[in-house]
């Protein structure tokens, strides 16, 4: 195996050489948030048979590696090449390095969407409203509807008082249905800025008739204006009319030709899948309902919205091809042209249909766990009754504490070893996760003698055993960043503290230099 170490300059000039690069960060993503290069992606290493094939599917991708140190980049270059990736590099002194280079870093999650949001805000001066003057208006009874542009759940848990929830990507698509008449006045808000910024947007490129606004730092804003948001509305979207679909489908067209959006058919996908030179990631950018329903066989689901709010959770490699696939067009479209403005520069839409069901299975690096190591969930339950079983939950921290095996402790796989010490052991050692895999990957490469649940804590409420939330923390929950509403202390200095994060990220951007945000034409 042939690892190559670069220094800083070198890895910020392959940015801006026009070639295809992954920028892998390994470290746990609440470490990643604190500070990381602008365009790396986080994959942490203790799941990095899990996610990185999808997110990084050709193997001979130029690939950059980088932590805090040489034993996560020389752990996961093992895996990674034992996989075929050929291609591997790292940054050499890591995190530091970049900084003493007088490199920028940045912290949160997302953050070249989020700057992205920004950016169109300041250079389309996209038209806001804040939460004062929202109240006013709601309550003056003017003729007017809010659009909550985040996914269902997200609206679900809170959102703005007779708002309807239409995801990004169906705004324009619904909106002639939802504000027929030109008169009303059209609100787009989402939790914070970036969602409402580019719904906004979205609506006006369109030419909707209407004025269009954004709600200035979302549910966040109007919480912390003393204002308060619904929990567990259901109201949505319908299809649209005939003349609705007529009116967004010529909507999309002028936006097409504005942004340059090409469109491909069948046998242009066949001939991308067929270059072995360049990655290539098919998307589905419809709402996970329309998805779930029956989409063009092989497409990942990104609804277009969160494909925009959050590219690097899509697309692991800079400079890839994308093709994004919709049945009606408009949202794909739309999709495309925010992404041809973040930079992308090969971004296609394929209108076309499918029947497949379910989600593709995501590919795992290397063979599975061992079989021989495995056990099912009666065995376990009986094991833990009679207190003969010490179990290790390695799933991520959010579905630990949504519910996980009674007894069992939260450990991360990378960490375990460290984690167990802290363990009183009693009888045999389980490791159990999501589905089982991480767990059986696990139990194949620690020294102590371990068994793993097949197929995970999903097995165990399948068989009809009961879950717990009583936290037992072996590790701290590293793997996850939490969102500032999800935060248990100080939610109100949370939220102001992004909401500041996020305006402060242009200046930021711009001492970076390695964004290639285009302007609307």
């Amino acid at each position: 195996m042939t690892l190559k170490p670069l220094d800083p300059l070198t890895v910020k000039a392959m940015l801006a050489d026009g070639r295809e690069l992954a920028l892998i960060d390994l470290r746990e993503e609440l470490i990643f948030s604190r500070s990381h290069l602008l365009w790396a992606r986080s994959i942490p290493l203790s799941r990095l048979e899990l996610r990185f094939a999808l997110l990084v599917p050709r193997k001979d991708t130029r690939i950059v590696l980088c932590g805090d140190g040489d034993e996560l980049v020389e752990r996961a270059a093992k895996v990674l090449a034992a996989a075929g990736y050929t291609d591997l590099a790292y940054l050499k002194g890591g995190i530091d390095a970049w900084a003493k280079a007088g490199l920028e870093l940045f912290s949160g999650v997302n953050v070249p969407s989020k700057a992205f949001g920004e950016h169109i805000e300041h250079a389309c001066h996209t038209p806001n409203v804040g939460p004062e003057e929202l109240d006013a208006l709601m309550k003056s009874g003017i003729d007017m509807v809010i659009v909550d542009s985040r996914p269902f759940d997200e609206f679900q848990r809170v959102s703005i008082p007779s708002a309807t929830n239409v995801p990004g990507a169906e705004l324009v698509l619904r909106i002639n249905d939802i504000a027929p008449s030109p008169k009303t006045l059209v609100v787009v808000n989402c939790a914070g800025r970036t969602r409402s910024i580019v719904g906004a947007q979205s609506l006006i490129n369109a030419g909707v008739p209407n004025k269009v606004v954004a709600l200035r730092n979302g549910t966040m804003g109007y919480t912390l204006a003393g204002y308060a948001p619904d929990s567990g509305k259901t109201k949505r979207y319908t299809d649209p009319s005939s003349a609705g679909l007529a009116w967004a489908k010529a909507a999309a067209d002028r936006v097409g030709k504005r942004f340059g959006v090409m469109r491909i058919d069948q046998a242009a996908l066949d001939s991308f899948r067929a270059d072995a030179s360049r990655t290539l990631y098919v998307f589905d950018v419809r709402d996970p309902t329309d998805y779930a329903a029956g989409h063009f066989p092989g497409a990942i689901n990104a609804p277009g919205g969160q494909l925009v709010q959050a590219t690097d959770q899509y697309a692991g490699t800079l400079g890839a091809r994308i093709v994004l696939i919709d049945d009606r067009e408009v949202r794909a479209v739309l999709t495309a042209s925010w992404l041809k403005q973040m930079g992308w520069r090969d971004v296609f839409v394929l209108p076309a249909s499918g029947a497949e069901t379910g989600r593709p299975a995501a590919p795992l690096l290397g063979a599975l766990p061992a079989a021989e190591l495995g056990i099912d969930a009666a065995d376990v339950s009986a094991l833990v009754a009679k207190s003969h079983a010490t179990v290790v939950d390695l799933s991520l921290s959010p579905a630990y504490r949504k519910g996980h095996i009674p007894g069992a402790w939260f450990a991360i796989r990378t960490r375990l070893s460290e984690a167990l010490a802290k363990i009183p052991m009693n009888g045999e050692l389980i490791l159990t996760s999501e589905d089982g895999i991480l767990a059986g990957l696990a139990a194949s490469e620690i020294r102590t003698a371990a068994r793993y649940l097949r197929g995970g804590n999903a097995a165990w409420q399948a068989a009809g055993f009961p879950l717990s939330t009583e936290a037992r923390m072996a590790d701290e929950p590293l793997d996850y960043w939490p969102k500032p509403y999800e935060r248990p202390n100080n939610t109100t200095e949370a939220m102001n503290e992004y909401l500041s994060w996020e305006v402060d990220l242009l200046p930021r951007i711009e001492r970076d230099g390695t964004t290639r945000f285009t302007t609307p034409p």
